[in-house]
């Protein structure tokens, strides 16, 4: 495994497992259990993601030192109503988890009182609650704000990141900040045909290697943390075996060249898109 220094001086492994969208219990545990055996040491979830207890007690029964893991979550909008609001989500997922700390703790949308919310966050971070702290789904001018804005600059920013939506711009303002850049849906949640995509499966073919996992290393190599999911081992191994080989300067201009400068998948400017954001409640 390969690891990123943060702003803070925190090792974070530059790949990690994700739970996004794995609701049922048992099957998160299990593929989280899974991950862990295949070597994934950073296992990153969500309060909104509603599978908090089930990461913590395959943490719990993994076998693996809670030193040696690396455990993400990340605070809901519902959440950021203020400062008090946000510190009672810190804890809340901590004991979901069954941790007395957390490696990383991000805001999930930049959304509510997301600067209150921030606060809540530097508090838990001075106390040693948090290692680091961070954000997600940071357009640049919104970053920008937020360091600006903030006490301790942000560690990590979540966003979108895959070969069609390689947001250079984006990167450029984290690296100005010394932001460390995370990709979710690293693999275009399986959209553009990214599994049998005829230039990755072309460079791949020189190397041994699939669409997915030039893909993946196509991220590694830009400096950015990725965090493929999975429920199947076998995809689990494929995608963590990604360090035996290196992308030329030729094969990485070509991959951007797919770039569409946009997202498919989700459009954070749509009215419609942050109501909804809004009414996602994750609790009562």
């Amino acid at each position: 495994m390969e690891y990123v220094t943060l702003n803070n001086g925190v090792k974070m492994p530059i790949l990690g497992f994700g739970v996004f969208q794995v609701p049922d219990h048992a099957v998160c545990e299990k593929a989280v259990l899974d991950a862990i055996d295949v070597g994934y040491r950073l296992i990153d979830t969500a309060a909104a993601y509603m599978n908090e207890e089930a990461v913590g007690k395959a943490i719990k029964k993994c076998g693996i030192s809670r030193e040696e893991l690396f455990i993400t979550t990340k605070l809901w909008v519902q959440d950021m109503k203020s400062y008090d609001t946000a510190k009672k989500a810190i804890e809340t997922s901590m004991s979901k988890l069954g941790v007395d700390y957390l490696d990383l703790y991000l805001i999930h949308q930049p959304m509510n009182d997301y600067i209150g919310a921030y606060r809540a966050m530097e508090d838990a971070y001075k106390e040693g609650k948090l290692r680091a702290i961070g954000v997600c789904n940071c357009y640049p001018h919104v970053l920008c704000d937020i360091c600006e804005t903030a006490d301790v600059i942000p560690a990590v920013n979540q966003v979108e990141l895959h070969p069609f939506f390689a947001q250079e711009s984006a990167l450029k303002t984290m690296k100005e900040y010394g932001v460390t850049s995370e990709a979710w849906g690293p693999l275009a949640e399986g959209n553009h045909g990214i599994f049998t995509h005829p230039l990755l499966s072309e460079i791949g073919a020189k190397y041994g290697k699939t669409a997915a996992q030039v893909a993946l290393r196509w991220n590694i190599q830009r400096g950015v943390v990725v965090i493929p999911k999975s429920v199947h081992k076998e995809r689990m191994e494929q995608n963590i075996d990604v360090f035996d080989f290196a992308l030329s300067d030729e094969d990485m201009t070509k991959i951007a060249e797919l770039d569409m400068g946009k997202s498919e998948i989700v459009n954070h400017f749509d009215p419609a898109f942050v109501k909804m954001l809004h009414s996602w409640k994750i609790h009562e």
